[in-house]
């Protein structure tokens, strides 16, 4: 085995949360800084919330909100169908009464 090319390993690495939580652990490092631990996540505590460190959170529900303003102001699938029908029968009706029309002439 080759000397020194295995990292320094501490066995009273201090581990800090956002949070606020501390506690020591083993490591190559000497300090630690994470956003979530077993005292603050969401899945081991049961309550719902959001790491937002860089705004994506906040810019998705913006994202989201503006469509559902613009899907609101939208005429849906069925409003289109619906009037490109009745344009086409009153096109058929049209085209029946001129052939009449016609025909009453000739």
């Amino acid at each position: 085995m080759k000397k020194d090319i295995h990292p320094e390993y501490h066995t009273d690495t201090a581990v800090t949360c956002a949070c606020g939580n501390k506690f020591t652990t083993g490591s190559t490092l000497k300090a630690i800084r994470v956003e979530l631990c077993g005292n603050c996540h969401p899945f081991y505590t049961g309550k719902q919330k959001f790491v937002d460190t860089a705004r994506r959170v906040e810019k998705f529900q913006e994202r989201t909100v503006k469509k559902a303003a613009i899907a609101a102001g939208r005429k849906g699938k069925k409003v289109k169908k619906e009037a490109a029908a009745k344009k086409k029968a009153a096109a058929k009706t049209e085209k029946k009464t001129a052939k009449k029309a016609d025909k009453t002439k000739a």
